[in-house]
This record gives structure tokens, C-alpha cells and sequence, in this order.
């Protein structure tokens, strides 16, 4: 099965819709993903994590996903269902997609509806979490 590169995932989360990202500098050094101001992707860029990808799952994904070598709970987000992936070509692309995409449905479901309609347009998609 073919895997995704940081480069490709970091284009991959820019595609989605309404996405939008934002590179912090120190102290943070992270590069986010957030759709209506709302976080649903990160990479660390500083050493010694650089490219660690972390996403939020649901509670029965994390439990299953922590279980997976290469994915830990997100230093800091854990409590919040966050995953970190050790290194994005670990993992299949298909699944990897599956898992961001998740994310971008649940940060866009926090949004209100007016605030979706605003950044997907009249094509308002389901957002169940």
C-alpha cells in the first residue's frame, strides 16, 4: 500500500475544504490546519519532532490507534482524543486521508451552521462527528 509524504499530507490538508493553514514560530514551532478558526491538523517543525503529525479521532479511535506502534497520544491534546503519528509513511494513505478527514468533519461541526455556510459555500455538507 502506498503512503503519504509530509509533503503531499501538508497539500492533502490545505485541499480541504475551507481549510486553512498558519505556521507558528518559537516557541510553538508548529504548522496548524484549522477551518473556521477551528484546529483539526498539526506538524511539529522543530527538531527533535520535526514532521510529527498530530489529528483528533473520536474515543474509540484513540484507543485503538494508541495501540498502533508509531502512534502515541498527542503531548499536551490527549485528553482532547489527539494522536500523534511518529512518521506519516508509516501508515497507508487511504487511512491517513480517512483519519484527517474525520478531524476537518469534526472541527467544521463545532462551527455554527451560518459560519459552515460561510466557508463551504451553498454546498453545505453533513458534519456529523
Amino acid at each position: 500500500m502506498q503512503a503519504m509524504d509530509t509533503r503531499q499530507l501538508k497539500a492533502f490538508c490545505a485541499s480541504l475544504p475551507g481549510a486553512s493553514s498558519r505556521l507558528y514560530g518559537e516557541p510553538s514551532n508548529v504548522l496548524t490546519y484549522s477551518v473556521g478558526g477551528k484546529r483539526f491538523a498539526h506538524f511539529k517543525t522543530s527538531a527533535p519532532e520535526r514532521w510529527r503529525f498530530s489529528i483528533k479521532v473520536s474515543s474509540e479511535r484513540f484507543l485503538e490507534l494508541t495501540d498502533v506502534s508509531g502512534i502515541k497520544p498527542a503531548r499536551w491534546l490527549a485528553r482532547y482524543h489527539w494522536v500523534t503519528v511518529l512518521d506519516v509513511r508509516s501508515l497507508p494513505s487511504a487511512h491517513l486521508a480517512e483519519l484527517v478527514e474525520w478531524s476537518h468533519r469534526y472541527a467544521l461541526g463545532t462551527l455554527s451552521k451560518t459560519r459552515r455556510m460561510q466557508l463551504l459555500g451553498s454546498g453545505l455538507q453533513s458534519t456529523n462527528k
